[in-house]
């Protein structure tokens, strides 16, 4: 497996070779991270945990499941925002169905079917 827990340990070595981004990055994620907005800190982990399965990043997967933990979130809550994650995200491919539906009629007209009609209907 190439995502490995030791790998987190790396993000200064990296914001090391990049220092003024990674100062920028650090000072927005402590914004995120802070204690006194308008969004608890339990649902913004919850959020950043959905966010993670939908990104499949194993690394914030790792990080934000433990702060969602820290902040209180349940077993069942975890469990139920993967299944709005994923459900949000199957959503997501039927609207580009609808973009891909409404594209194939713009780029022409049917082509006929090369299936003999007989072939593509089963039999009893």
């Amino acid at each position: 497996m190439y995502a490995h827990p030791d790998d987190l340990h790396r993000a200064r070595s990296v914001g090391a070779a990049a220092g003024p981004e990674f100062a920028a990055w650090r000072a927005f994620q402590n914004a995120v991270d802070r204690e006194d907005g308008a969004v608890p800190r339990r649902y913004r982990e919850l959020i950043s945990v959905a966010v993670a399965l939908v990104t499949q990043c194993a690394y914030c997967l790792d990080v934000h499941t433990a702060a969602a933990r820290r902040h209180g979130v349940t077993a069942e809550e975890l469990a139920e925002t993967a299944f709005v994650t994923a459900s949000v995200r199957a959503g997501g491919s039927l609207a580009h169905a609808l973009l891909a539906d409404r594209l194939f009629e713009h780029h022409g007209p049917h082509v006929a079917s090369t299936t003999p009609a007989s072939a593509a209907t089963p039999s009893c």
